[in-house]
């Protein structure tokens, strides 16, 4: 285990290793919101969109969109919000309740973490090109995003124990090079212990995956990792088209 992950997080700022928080919020809009004029409906989308692109020139924090419509019943658009602190998160959830659109909408799903360093070590792989402090998003056209908790029983195993069933886990991870797995933590932040979203070209591989991972011993430990939410990059207007009007 590497000393720098169990130091304090004001030891690990003096380090220059500071964390981000990141937020996957999902967006479901009233089907009032449909019946209003095209004029009104148009006003209220630009407003959304300046907002998202006014929190990212002034660097407040990186937002990634997607769409959700189609996939399921419970959103139509998501947003991955990076920032270095919890504010920024919070400050664009109230602008974007503010405008035209967001009178009109309501978050179904919205998962809290913050990045951090891995316990295990990756034995096959020991340099990466990330620090896991850093997310580096926004390379491919898919995402799958999941809260995920662990029963009690596996922390109540030893470190080896956990080490040798993560080995397994890397291991057939490696087999799917298509599949960028970005890990974020939420233990005392929000009510799952994780947040997962695999980055993709591939949804099949990404398919394969998930249930070649079912599979193994550690899946046994997991208590709960739904709901599962399918996403389609696009840029903001993009995304916004995709919910009509």
């Amino acid at each position: 285990m590497s000393n720098v992950a169990t130091q304090p997080e004001t030891e690990q700022k003096k380090a220059g290793l500071s964390r981000q928080f990141v937020n996957f919020a999902v967006y479901k809009v009233d089907p009032a919101w449909r019946r209003l004029d095209p004029e009104v409906r148009s006003l209220g989308k630009d407003e959304f969109e300046r907002v998202v692109k006014r929190f990212c020139d002034e660097k407040r924090c990186q937002i990634l969109t997607y769409s959700t419509m189609g996939m399921r019943a419970d959103g139509e658009i998501m947003l991955w919000v990076i920032s270095y602190d919890l504010e920024p998160l919070q400050d664009l959830a109230t602008e974007l309740a503010k405008t035209g659109l967001g009178q009109y909408m309501g978050r179904t799903h919205s998962f809290l973490a913050q990045t951090k360093r891995s316990m295990y070590l990756d034995r096959f792989n020991p340099e990466h090109p990330e620090d896991r402090a850093h997310i580096v998003p926004g390379k491919y056209k898919y995402i799958f995003v999941y809260p995920f908790v662990k029963k009690r029983d596996w922390y109540a195993l030893s470190m080896p124990e956990r080490q040798e069933m993560m080995d397994e886990h890397i291991k057939i991870g490696m087999k799917y090079p298509s599949v960028k797995l970005n890990t974020t933590y939420s233990f005392g932040l929000d009510d799952q212990e994780f947040v997962v979203a695999f980055e993709t070209d591939s949804p099949s591989d990404f398919l394969d995956l998930v249930q070649e991972l079912r599979e193994t011993k550690a899946s046994s430990y997991t208590l709960r990792d739904t709901p599962i939410l399918t996403c389609i990059a696009k840029d903001v207007k993009g995304m916004l088209d995709s919910i009509g009007g």
